[in-house]
């Protein structure tokens, strides 16, 4: 807006100057949008869109679907990432790995399920499931079911009431009768959940937790599986005021994904935090957040524990923490919450239906393309195809290429516009003896050769290295400070003194306009291509910049310097842009200031490393 009010003000300046000595209204016109032009830097909505956009399709091309293209340089300020664990940190492949038999007081592993102990156990666990099973552990549960029993009693069976999973813990409750009115009531959930509802003692429960924490320890996830007798038709209101025999336990080992270990070195070198926030137990989510590489030098906090902190000691609370275990949708959504109220960038992974308001709340909410619920995907903001948590690295890594190379574009645009104005304006103001030396087809010329540099060819620069080993930076600081304006104001002005000194120099020889403008004009062309080579990098030299891959970046370039010889040496160009052909010496001088006035910055560089 700012360039804008003052492109508009310098616009009536050279056109009140140009008709005042010319009358000509046509012509002062056509002079003063030749300034108007060089002015406004069109070019910058276009770079921010078209960074976006291909930032975005890249990483569509990488398994990451972004639904929003914002979204893609969010990632790169990236501050804490919240994660489930079941699907997420693990396989989800939900294998049984044992059986605890609450009569017989015994762990059976996989090599005795058939034990005849067991098979009212695992009869209850599989009626308790769902009668077509989605869930990991059900179908795994439905499988062991067919793999032990010596009949299949699910066709004779109809579920007549079902109590959904709900409570904090959770538990589920499945009715089932067949024709002849037998009955089946079986429970399972949370083992809190189901030794709360269960008949039994104190001292029973307190033996059973112990069983529960050792099954923990070693990173299984638990679930308790009990049975009713109950023969009346009129059901409670709610499953727990059911009177439950407790049957036992399944114990199901979900592991970590085999490149997880390296997924998190990653993420924690990039100055990102981790929070696992899970519905497990907090045995069984710190003996796999160990197992994953996740750090975590605090206790577990419980999801019953959220609800009753006051905002300030729950972003308290969540700094802190590092595992959320027995989360409930409502306890997830108020964790990422007081994250962002800490001034944290979240991003929040989940696969679950009750990860969804989480989800949504986030800065980023990221799903689970595979095996990840349709609710998930729907209330993420980026969805990873393969359920592989290394894509949400190079997300980060986009975000964080793609911020960079937007400043280093937008710098670029800054620099290059100065010579451009003052070129068209100073001459005219001083009252030097070729006032016009540049009309609208120079400006147009030069536009052609900014826009593609400043929207594709930066777009496509690979991440500087260690880029991905610095903090992440603040959303809410500002996009270019000062410091990086005062820098890129500097450049132009050295490139304006260089070209103006162009002008001068040819003046001072006795060129004509032709000559003169061909010098200029040259000149200019020159410091714009070594400006877009030196702005590669802001940190590191030009040699070492041409270690990056960027193949746009020659091509570009090589059609600089073709058009640039087509203009001065193709008779037909030469007159159409008023310009006569350059002496091989002069195209030397017009190379030698070109390289002073801009790869001085190369010294300021090399002093900032040291």
């Amino acid at each position: 807006r700012g360039m804008a009010i003052s492109g508009a003000i310098v616009f009536l300046l050279v056109w009140l100057v140009n008709y005042l000595e010319s009358r000509s209204l046509t012509d002062s016109l056509l002079k003063g949008l030749t300034l108007a032009m060089s002015v406004l830097p069109e070019e910058i909505p276009v770079a921010f869109t078209t960074f976006m956009a291909l930032g975005a399709w890249k990483l569509m091309s990488e398994g990451v679907i972004i639904k929003r293209s914002s979204v893609v340089e969010t990632l790169g300020s990236t501050t804490v990432i919240c994660t489930d664990k079941t699907g997420t940190i693990t396989e989800n492949s939900m294998r049984l790995k044992a059986l605890f038999d609450y009569k017989s007081n015994q762990v059976f592993d996989e090599e005795r399920f058939n034990a005849p102990e067991l098979s009212e156990l695992i009869e209850f666990a599989m009626w308790s499931s769902e009668p077509v099973p989605f869930d990991p552990m059900e179908k795994t549960l439905h499988k062991v079911y067919e793999e032990t029993q010596t009949s299949d009693q699910r066709k004779d069976f109809q579920m007549i009431h079902e109590y959904p999973l709900e409570g904090k813990p959770p538990m589920m409750t499945h009715i089932y009768e067949n024709n002849s009115g037998e009955r089946i009531i079986a429970a399972k959930g949370a083992p809190e959940a189901i030794l709360a509802v269960s008949q039994l003692t104190e001292n029973e429960k307190e033996n059973l937790r112990l069983q529960i924490q050792k099954f923990g320890k070693q990173g299984y996830r638990v679930l308790g599986v009990a049975k009713c007798d109950f023969k009346g038709n009129n059901f409670p209101e709610k499953q727990q005021d059911f009177k439950f025999e407790f049957l036992g336990f399944t114990v199901f080992y979900d592991p970590p994904k085999q490149n997880i270990q390296q997924v998190f070195r990653k993420i924690y070198d990039a100055g990102i935090k981790v929070k696992v926030i899970t519905g497990d137990n907090a045995d069984t989510t710190n003996a796999i957040a160990q197992q994953a590489g996740i750090k975590n030098n605090s206790p577990a906090v419980n999801g019953a524990e959220i609800t009753h902190q006051s905002e300030a000691e729950l972003m308290a609370l969540s700094n802190e923490t590092t595992l959320f275990t027995r989360m409930f949708p409502e306890a997830k959504l108020s964790v990422v919450n007081a994250l962002k109220q800490s001034g944290e960038v979240v991003a929040m992974l989940g696969d679950g239906v009750n990860d969804a308001p989480a989800l949504k709340a986030a800065h980023i909410g990221v799903a689970m393309g595979n095996k990840g619920t349709e609710i998930a995907k729907a209330a993420a903001a980026l969805v990873i195809t393969n359920d592989d948590l290394d894509k949400l690295i190079l997300g980060i890594e986009a975000g964080r290429r793609i911020y960079t190379n937007i400043k280093k574009a937008i710098q670029y645009i800054i620099s290059i516009h100065i010579p451009i104005i003052l070129t068209v304006s100073l001459p005219l103001f001083l009252g030097w003896i070729y006032p016009n030396i540049f009309t609208p087809v120079h400006v147009i010329f030069l536009e052609l050769i900014m826009g593609p540099t400043c929207s594709i060819v930066y777009e496509n620069e690979p991440i500087e290295k260690n880029a991905m080993q610095q903090k992440p930076r603040k959303m809410t600081e500002t996009f270019l400070n000062w410091s990086e304006l005062s820098i890129s104001i500097i450049q132009g002005l050295m490139i304006t003194a260089g070209v103006l000194f162009a002008y001068q120099l040819a003046v001072q020889n006795g060129a004509s306009e032709e000559t003169t403008r061909a010098m200029v004009f040259t000149t200019l062309i020159f410091a714009n291509v070594f400006l877009s080579l030196t702005n590669r990098s802001f940190t590191y030299g030009l040699f070492e910049s041409f270690k990056n891959k960027n193949i746009l970046f020659p091509l570009i370039i090589g059609a600089t310097l073709v058009l640039l010889f087509a203009i001065l040496y193709i008779p037909v160009f030469s007159n159409f842009f008023h310009v006569s052909s350059l002496k091989l010496k002069d195209l030397g001088v017009a190379l030698l200031i070109a390289m002073v006035s801009v790869l001085w910055f190369e010294g300021y560089k090399g002093i900032k490393r040291r």
